[in-house]
């Protein structure tokens, strides 16, 4: 399975719910990255975090350290021994300086953005999309691979290995430095175990059910590896990007998934099981679905899909977000995935009509858009990306690494 090159055309990212990230452990594997991705994990404490984030925010034209002060409520000292480590890790940079009401210029600082990187990737069940992201989640990279889910978990990640090795092998740089690879996240179809990147019975896939996929990636990368449901990722990326404080992504592709997130917080659930929005089941005694029911809006939708009737795709869609505005009372849906991209002003159009009437049935006078959500064909490995880089900035909750063991 040969990867093919696409060029980059950008990313980004923004701000979203603060939270706490568990720690890990990096070991050997290519020489360079793995070790720079280790120092700038290490960084990831509350203040360089809060440090950090304004100085990504603050773009290219920098901030003071007396701003950064004034903005964190640390005390000055503290600022200067924050930015100072900074600098020394290759963080931030001077960006120049500004002109003091009194005394003398204030120096500014930045962000560096390509003093480290993180790969995200989305396996689906048929193909793999990857991009190499910098600092701020501009992506400067990016790989597509076919796969086969049916050919087994080990095969899949071997593919993967391979693509990942091959974008940070694009890091090397004329002048001999190696930016680190802080990380790799991974985004697939679940169900999952999140905490402990442990799969379950895959759609379609029972053969994949118990695979430690975070502990096979790490122990071949030498790297930290977080997984994570692709609707989750996909959701949590939007997120940053401060769409909405409560909305749904509903993500209609080789199947069909929701990230959810609820009060600026991705939401996983107690099991980290939410989200399993294509297996509600719609129709009673309806056509057996993969995951062994029958009725679900799963089934339904890719049957819809595949026999070219994309306005009852769309009205299946929108009968199951119209169940989730109601219940959840949240403020958006996003739509994305290959099918909805294959024709967004229909799918648009079909489920809004019908989260429309939902919601005014529900006495509401506040309407609840549908749209596509940004990002494309490749906002899941986006979001992949965000869920190492955003640990960095302190802008993501119970994300669990686990370092490579060389």
């Amino acid at each position: 399975m040969n990867s093919t090159d696409v060029g980059p055309d950008g990313g980004g990212s923004g701000r979203a719910s603060g939270g706490r990230a568990s720690g890990g452990r990096t070991g050997g594997g290519r020489t360079g990255a793995a070790g720079a991705g280790a120092n700038l994990l290490a960084l990831r404490g509350h203040n360089a975090a809060l440090v950090l984030d304004l100085l990504r925010t603050a773009g290219e034209a920098g901030i003071s350290r007396l701003e950064l002060a004034e903005r964190t409520g640390l005390t000055p000292q503290a600022v200067s021994k924050i930015t100072a480590r900074l600098r020394t890790e290759g963080l931030a940079a001077e960006a120049g300086r500004r002109a003091s009401t009194g005394g003398k210029p204030r120096t500014l600082l930045r962000l560096v953005p390509d003093a480290g990187h993180a790969v995200g990737l989305h396996l689906d069940r048929d193909e793999l999309t990857a991009v190499l992201a910098d600092l701020t989640g501009h992506v400067v990279a990016e790989r597509r691979a076919p796969l086969e889910f049916g050919e087994g978990a080990e095969a899949v990640v071997d593919v993967a290995v391979g693509v990942v090795r091959s974008l940070a092998g694009g890091l090397d740089r004329s002048d001999g430095a190696t930016p680190g690879l802080l990380g790799v996240g991974v985004a697939l179809p679940g169900p999952l175990d999140h905490s402990d990147g442990v799969l379950h019975r895959v759609t379609g896939f029972p053969a994949w059910d118990g695979f430690p996929l975070r502990d096979a990636f790490a122990g071949r990368l030498g790297l930290p590896v977080v997984v994570d449901k692709d609707t989750n990722a996909a959701a949590l990326g939007l997120a940053l990007g401060g769409v909405a404080e409560s909305f749904a992504y509903l993500h209609l592709g080789t199947g069909l998934g929701a990230g959810l997130v609820l009060g600026g917080g991705l939401y996983r659930g107690a099991r980290t099981g939410a989200g399993e929005f294509g297996h509600q089941v719609i129709q009673l005694d309806g056509p057996e679905c993969g995951c062994g029911d029958r009725g679900c809006i799963e089934a339904l939708c890719l049957a819809a899909v595949a026999r070219g009737d994309l306005d009852e795709a769309a009205r299946i869609l929108g009968a199951g977000a119209g169940n989730l505005v109601s219940l959840l009372d949240i403020d958006l849906v996003l739509l994305g995935g290959r099918a909805v991209l294959a024709d967004e002003e229909r799918f648009v159009r079909g489920v809004g009509a019908i989260v429309a009437e939902r919601a005014r049935r529900g006495g509401g006078d506040t309407e609840v858009p549908v749209a596509v959500a940004s990002g494309g064909d490749r906002g899941v490995a986006e979001g992949a990306a965000q869920l190492v880089l955003a640990p960095l900035f302190g802008r993501a909750a119970d994300v669990a690494f686990r370092g490579g063991r060389g």
